[in-house]
């Protein structure tokens, strides 16, 4: 049997055997349903009300919550058997918590049982997935913006940056400016939040998007429930957020001037190969049918010319003979391409090896 590989985000749990060529078998909302105190599930007009977030910002704070997950996953949805647990390898975002990489490991052997187990940050995966080992990524999650320089399979985590905002906040954004502009209209945040993916695009620089005050094109959406909202320049909100977080009330810079930023604290000697490949991955940079968001690559090409760095930022594009959405999952991809590699050739963590050492030993052969 395949190794399972298991990439538990904000938003999204990706899960499937280790086939890199293929999309992960499960694609299910962290979001949980919590049950009342009779074991029935809540009424669906009050399921905002009684959901559970196991996934908050990138890393796990419910643990209760992702273990019944996992239990669904793997065996309902993967058909493992109990008695007969497989190998398992999980991503892992960065600047996780030792404390948090320790529990994992300790639920997957002593609740699940597994025969082997493997984690890999999900900068370097995400670079595997496009035929790189060295390169930058920058994965713009729903809870978090990750910018990570990777040298030959390894992060530095020095130079590396972290962003407490994501695409949840670009969706409160949103629901926001619809406010203003639809006043008699009310709208959920699970409407907002389709609208944004289908809907969100990116001015070609910022002259254009301050353009949209006074031209834009508006559309007619008709909601679930019958109303109708209008979205004009909203939709440029989104992408622009990206490149100008101080729409959010943010005091920090465009993602293509933290990305310079960043590498311009790595030797010199290694800057050109990070910024000629970089990797824009992450939930929330792909919209509509999994592209990344209509005009993000030609802005980004754009403030990447307007940068102060010698080397101009260039988007590396997925190979033909991967899956088209790769962007969206590109963490998970490159997780099964290293499973092929890490269980076969033994350089995974043991049954053995966990109960002679115990839940540290997965900072000695992991990271």
């Amino acid at each position: 049997m395949e190794a399972a590989v298991v990439d538990v985000g904000s938003k999204l749990l990706k899960a499937g055997f280790a086939i890199p060529d293929q999309t992960p078998a499960m694609i299910i909302p962290t979001k949980m349903k919590q049950l009342l105190d009779d074991g029935s599930v809540a009424d669906s007009s009050l399921a905002e009300n009684v959901t559970v977030d196991p996934v908050v910002r990138g890393f796990i704070r419910d643990w209760d919550a992702i273990e019944d997950l996992l239990q669904h996953v793997l065996y309902t949805g993967l058909g493992w058997e109990i008695g007969n647990e497989g190998q398992i390898l999980f991503t892992d975002p960065l600047c996780t918590p030792k404390a948090n990489k320790e529990q994992l490991v300790q639920l997957m052997f002593e609740t699940f049982n597994i025969s082997g187990f493997y984690a890999s940050e999900q900068a370097v995966l995400s670079l595997y997935a496009v035929g790189r080992i060295s390169g930058c990524t920058v994965d713009i999650g729903h809870g978090k913006i990750d910018i990570a320089p990777v040298i030959e399979g390894a992060v530095h985590h020095i130079a590396s940056r972290r962003f407490e905002f994501g695409g949840i906040d670009l969706t409160n954004f949103l629901a926001q400016e619809l406010g203003k502009t639809n006043p008699k209209v009310n709208i959920s945040l699970s409407d907002v939040e389709k609208m944004k993916e289908q809907y969100s695009c990116c001015a070609v620089d910022e002259l254009a998007y301050q353009k949209t005050q006074y031209f834009c094109p508006v559309e007619e959406h008709t909601l679930p429930d019958g109303q109708v909202i209008r979205i004009g320049r909203e939709r440029f909100t989104v992408g622009e957020a990206l490149f100008q977080p101080c729409l959010l009330g943010l005091e920090a810079h465009g993602i293509v001037d933290q990305l310079v930023r960043a590498i311009s604290t790595v030797s010199s000697d290694n800057q050109r190969q990070l910024l000629e490949n970089t990797v824009v991955c992450g939930a929330t940079s792909s919209m509509a049918d999994n592209v990344l968001i209509s005009g993000f690559e030609e802005r980004f090409q754009k403030e990447s010319s307007l940068s102060s760095s010698a080397v101009q930022p260039t988007l590396v594009k997925p190979p033909e003979y991967m899956p088209e959405n790769l962007t969206m999952y590109s963490a998970w991809v490159g997780g099964a391409i290293l499973a092929k590699v890490v269980f076969p050739q033994n350089q995974h963590i043991t049954k053995a090896d966990y109960d002679e050492t115990g839940p540290s030993i997965i900072h000695r052969k992991c990271f």
